[in-house]
């Protein structure tokens, strides 16, 4: 069998169909390559096929001659492709002064053509095609670039954007951040110096110079790379923007979104021995907390509006969360109230969380904390309402990275309440951007009431999480299990 011309990960950007495609990156595996060979693609299909003409944007003349080289290589390799290299001067005009800056141009039997230009805004208008800006972390004005480069995709245009990190402020981390928060449509691609190696980088750098490919030379090859990065490893094959410390969240936006009208609810057991009662009398008890607390609250919710939650679980230390979200008919969440548990044995969360999602008007998703003991909670809430509308989350860094821009996201647009409450303050301040990705540090904190690890700002989380990723089908009924078999479902009571 013969070996595939591009590794997996190059061959998801030339399958990637999306208008607006955004590749962050390592620095070496082969992007900007792979882009070439997009780009050669599709200049060399004519229009009625598809085609269109590829413009270059790199941040120096050393790279557009890489960029025009490598397409020429891959153009060269396609059958029935007749094309000629060429430079050619244009005039470029800043402000009220000129001056003459080459170009490179491939043109094709098709009449389409790849062209790479400086990294002037200016330098798009009129054009139309597909448009890649390279390594657009390190140009000045990367906002006045995407501008420009927006307007190709009125009549059918591309926009592919490639990076390394070049700080967390970025233009370009930003970008990566809107589209993680959902505020850009956009198609995202990461390839982390790891992930190309596993994707087999190494193995075909050896085939490639000749040599004998080992997991130790691979392991040996690896060291040796990042020890020629040394500290700044982790941004240039990482994808960890560098300066990416402290708090996440500011006390102004947080504060601009808390609301003095919205309850935090508190449970904590009535007597030390609680856990030892007899499983009727607790039932009994937590049943009648349930119906004096939360009743008022519950009863007031919205029917019309679907309704969500997302529950961070503790047991012995930290706290357990139950964070429910009414969507408005604006697509903006309201929050009805907060509750914390603080030591409930896991029979009483399971009781009071059926409690409350029993009562929720149109419920409609649910995500829960699934690692260690709260595996068991999430795996009880699925078996209970269906697949479809529960999510267990095994919480990881991969996870937070990929959802915790949606909160940031949410708040800046006003878009998401919260109770005007210290301890929630410092859950949502205590998030902190680890290796550039935001999450609770590995340490707990300490309030007047115990220990917290940023429970309500992961509850929070997986509130919107639910909301953003469960399917709407027809909410769940909840007359659709008999009370009987709900008691009989929780085992004892």
């Amino acid at each position: 069998m013969s070996e595939a011309v591009l590794l997996s990960n190059q061959q998801d950007w030339i399958n990637d169909l999306a208008a607006v495609r955004v590749w962050e990156k390592s620095r070496r595996i082969g992007a900007s390559w792979t882009d070439a060979l997009d780009s050669v693609l599709k200049a060399a299909l004519k229009r009625s096929e598809g085609g269109m003409d590829c413009f270059y944007i790199g941040y120096n003349k050393d790279m557009a001659e890489e960029y025009i080289r490598d397409a020429a290589n891959w153009a060269k390799t396609m059958h029935g492709v007749v094309l000629e290299i060429f430079e050619e001067t244009i005039t470029e005009v800043i402000g009220d002064n000129e001056r003459d800056i080459l170009t490179f141009k491939i043109t094709f039997s098709s009449g389409h053509k790849i062209v790479a230009l400086s990294s002037r805004p200016t330098n798009l208008r009129g054009r139309q095609g597909k448009v890649t800006i390279d390594e657009a972390a390190f140009h000045n004005d990367l906002p006045g670039l995407l501008k420009a480069a927006m307007a190709f995709l009125m009549w059918g245009g591309q926009v592919a954007v490639l990076s390394t990190h070049f700080g967390a402020d970025n233009p370009f981390n930003e970008l990566i951040q809107d589209v993680l928060a959902g505020k850009k449509p956009y198609s995202l691609h990461q390839t982390t110096f790891k992930q190309a190696l596993e994707c087999g980088l190494y193995q075909r750098i050896c085939r490639r110079t000749k040599q004998k490919w080992s997991p130790e030379a691979e392991a040996k090859w690896e060291a040796e790379i990042r020890a020629f990065y040394g500290d700044d490893a982790a941004e240039e094959l990482d994808c960890i923007p560098s300066q990416s410390k402290g708090a996440w969240l500011s006390r102004n936006l947080i504060e601009s979104c808390m609301d003095a009208g919205i309850p935090v609810i508190r449970w904590e057991p009535p007597a030390n021995d609680f856990v030892d009662w007899p499983l009727d009398t607790a039932y009994r008890d937590t049943r009648d907390w349930c119906q004096a607390k939360l009743d008022p609250l519950l009863t007031k919710l919205h029917v019309n509006l679907r309704h969500y939650f997302g529950e961070d679980f503790g047991r012995t230390g930290d706290l357990s969360v139950v964070w429910p979200l009414a969507q408005q008919e604006s697509l903006a969440r309201a929050t009805p109230f907060v509750l914390e548990e603080r030591k409930a044995p896991f029979r009483t969360q399971e009781q009071i969380l059926y409690y409350i999602v029993d009562r929720l008007p149109r419920f409609s998703g649910g995500a829960l904390d699934a690692r260690g003991n709260g595996q068991a909670l999430a795996e009880f809430a699925r078996q209970m309402y269906g697949p479809d509308l529960i999510s267990e989350v095994m919480l990881s860094a991969a996870w937070y990275r990929e959802h915790m821009p949606r909160v940031k996201a949410a708040l800046e647009d006003r878009e998401t309440s919260l109770p005007k409450n210290d301890a929630i303050l410092d859950d949502l301040r205590g998030i902190k951007i680890i290796n550039g990705v935001a999450k609770p540090p590995e340490n707990h904190s300490k309030s007047v009431d115990g220990q917290r690890h940023c429970d309500s700002a992961v509850a929070l989380a997986l509130a919107e999480y639910a909301r953003a990723v469960t399917p709407a089908p027809e909410p769940w009924e909840t007359t659709s299990i008999p009370r009987n078999e709900v008691k009989s479902l929780m085992r004892g009571y």
